[in-house]
Protein backbone atom coordinates (compact mmCIF):
# COMPACT_ATOMS: atom_id res chain seq x y z
CA UNK A 1 0.00 0.00 0.00
CA UNK A 2 1.03 3.72 -1.14
CA UNK A 3 1.38 5.86 1.38
CA UNK A 4 -0.17 9.28 1.21
CA UNK A 5 1.72 12.54 1.46
CA UNK A 6 -0.38 14.55 3.51
CA UNK A 7 0.92 18.18 1.90
CA UNK A 8 0.39 16.40 -1.05
CA UNK A 9 -2.83 15.91 -0.95
CA UNK A 10 -3.81 18.93 0.91
CA UNK A 11 -1.56 21.26 -1.85
CA UNK A 12 -4.11 19.55 -4.14
CA UNK A 13 -7.45 20.07 -2.57
CA UNK A 14 -6.34 23.85 -1.84
CA UNK A 15 -4.47 24.91 -4.21
CA UNK A 16 -7.53 25.79 -6.44
CA UNK A 17 -8.77 27.76 -3.79
CA UNK A 18 -5.52 29.30 -2.73
CA UNK A 19 -5.05 30.67 -6.64
CA UNK A 20 -8.20 32.18 -7.56
CA UNK A 21 -9.22 35.73 -6.91
CA UNK A 22 -11.03 37.31 -4.32
CA UNK A 23 -13.81 37.92 -5.73
CA UNK A 24 -14.40 34.28 -6.53
CA UNK A 25 -13.90 33.11 -3.13
CA UNK A 26 -17.43 34.87 -2.49
CA UNK A 27 -20.38 33.66 -4.04
CA UNK A 28 -21.80 37.39 -3.23
CA UNK A 29 -20.55 40.63 -1.82
CA UNK A 30 -22.94 40.04 1.62
CA UNK A 31 -19.99 37.35 2.60
CA UNK A 32 -17.30 39.07 1.64
CA UNK A 33 -18.77 41.89 3.99
CA UNK A 34 -19.69 39.24 6.77
CA UNK A 35 -16.09 37.12 6.34
CA UNK A 36 -14.18 40.92 6.78
CA UNK A 37 -16.26 41.46 9.80
CA UNK A 38 -16.29 38.30 11.14
CA UNK A 39 -11.90 38.62 11.13
CA UNK A 40 -12.15 41.85 12.43
CA UNK A 41 -14.08 40.89 15.24
CA UNK A 42 -11.36 37.95 16.40
CA UNK A 43 -8.94 40.43 15.53
CA UNK A 44 -10.40 42.98 17.76
CA UNK A 45 -12.04 40.09 20.42
CA UNK A 46 -8.24 38.62 20.82
CA UNK A 47 -6.04 41.81 21.00
CA UNK A 48 -8.87 43.21 23.84
CA UNK A 49 -8.31 40.09 25.94
CA UNK A 50 -4.72 41.05 26.47
CA UNK A 51 -5.55 44.78 27.57
CA UNK A 52 -5.90 44.00 31.40
CA UNK A 53 -2.17 43.33 31.53
CA UNK A 54 -1.02 45.90 29.32
CA UNK A 55 -2.88 48.06 31.43
CA UNK A 56 -1.65 46.20 34.69
CA UNK A 57 -4.79 45.08 36.07
CA UNK A 58 -3.79 41.35 35.38
CA UNK A 59 -0.53 39.53 36.60
CA UNK A 60 1.56 39.10 33.26
CA UNK A 61 0.77 35.55 31.78
CA UNK A 62 3.65 35.06 28.97
CA UNK A 63 1.41 31.85 28.08
CA UNK A 64 -1.74 33.89 27.50
CA UNK A 65 -0.61 36.58 25.97
CA UNK A 66 1.40 34.70 23.33
CA UNK A 67 -1.93 32.20 22.40
CA UNK A 68 -3.43 35.57 21.57
CA UNK A 69 -0.83 36.97 20.02
CA UNK A 70 -0.36 33.68 17.86
CA UNK A 71 -3.79 33.90 17.26
CA UNK A 72 -4.02 37.95 16.17
CA UNK A 73 -0.96 37.01 13.91
CA UNK A 74 -3.08 34.34 11.91
CA UNK A 75 -6.08 36.52 11.78
CA UNK A 76 -3.82 39.70 10.90
CA UNK A 77 -3.77 38.37 7.13
CA UNK A 78 -7.50 37.40 6.77
CA UNK A 79 -10.15 40.30 6.64
CA UNK A 80 -8.03 41.97 3.47
CA UNK A 81 -9.45 39.30 0.84
CA UNK A 82 -13.15 39.95 1.74
CA UNK A 83 -12.82 43.73 0.43
CA UNK A 84 -13.86 42.85 -3.09
CA UNK A 85 -15.41 44.81 -5.36
CA UNK A 86 -18.89 45.23 -5.06
CA UNK A 87 -18.88 44.50 -1.55
CA UNK A 88 -18.78 48.68 -0.78
CA UNK A 89 -22.43 48.83 -0.36
CA UNK A 90 -23.79 48.16 2.98
CA UNK A 91 -20.19 48.02 5.13
CA UNK A 92 -18.53 49.86 7.45
CA UNK A 93 -15.61 50.52 4.91
CA UNK A 94 -15.13 53.99 3.36
CA UNK A 95 -15.24 54.49 -0.19
CA UNK A 96 -11.61 55.39 0.13
CA UNK A 97 -10.85 51.78 0.92
CA UNK A 98 -10.99 51.23 -2.86
CA UNK A 99 -10.19 54.43 -4.52
CA UNK A 100 -7.43 55.15 -2.33
CA UNK A 101 -6.04 51.28 -2.30
CA UNK A 102 -2.61 51.79 -2.35
CA UNK A 103 -2.79 53.56 0.89
CA UNK A 104 -5.32 51.09 2.28
CA UNK A 105 -2.67 47.93 1.38
CA UNK A 106 -0.15 50.48 3.27
CA UNK A 107 -2.28 50.67 6.44
CA UNK A 108 -2.87 46.68 6.17
CA UNK A 109 0.43 46.02 6.05
CA UNK A 110 1.56 48.52 8.83
CA UNK A 111 -0.72 46.67 11.45
CA UNK A 112 0.24 42.70 10.11
CA UNK A 113 4.11 44.41 10.99
CA UNK A 114 3.21 45.90 13.91
CA UNK A 115 1.59 42.67 14.84
CA UNK A 116 5.06 40.68 14.03
CA UNK A 117 6.43 43.40 16.23
CA UNK A 118 4.49 42.50 19.10
CA UNK A 119 5.03 38.68 18.67
CA UNK A 120 8.90 39.94 19.08
CA UNK A 121 8.43 41.69 22.02
CA UNK A 122 6.31 38.97 23.63
CA UNK A 123 9.23 36.96 22.85
CA UNK A 124 11.59 38.84 25.41
CA UNK A 125 9.67 38.56 28.28
CA UNK A 126 9.74 42.40 28.78
CA UNK A 127 6.60 44.10 30.00
CA UNK A 128 7.22 47.40 29.14
CA UNK A 129 8.65 46.05 25.53
CA UNK A 130 4.92 44.16 25.38
CA UNK A 131 3.53 48.04 26.00
CA UNK A 132 5.04 49.85 23.72
CA UNK A 133 4.39 47.03 20.47
CA UNK A 134 0.57 46.50 22.08
CA UNK A 135 0.36 50.50 21.61
CA UNK A 136 1.90 50.63 18.05
CA UNK A 137 -0.72 47.99 16.87
CA UNK A 138 -4.00 49.79 18.71
CA UNK A 139 -2.27 52.81 16.79
CA UNK A 140 -2.12 51.17 13.21
CA UNK A 141 -5.72 49.60 13.59
CA UNK A 142 -6.96 53.43 14.59
CA UNK A 143 -5.09 55.01 11.57
CA UNK A 144 -6.80 52.26 9.52
CA UNK A 145 -10.22 53.63 11.14
CA UNK A 146 -9.83 56.93 11.01
CA UNK A 147 -9.13 57.07 7.12
CA UNK A 148 -10.99 53.98 5.96
CA UNK A 149 -13.98 52.93 8.54
CA UNK A 150 -17.45 55.20 8.75
CA UNK A 151 -17.50 56.45 11.95
CA UNK A 152 -20.51 55.61 14.19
Amino acid sequence: MKKINLLSVALTVCLPFILQPAQAQFAKPDAAISYRQSALTLISSHFGRMQPTIKGATPYDAAAINANIDVLKTLSNLPWAGFIEGSQAGSNAKPEAWSDAAGFKQAQQKFQLAVVKLSEASGTGDLEKLRSAYGDVGASCKACHDSYRVKK
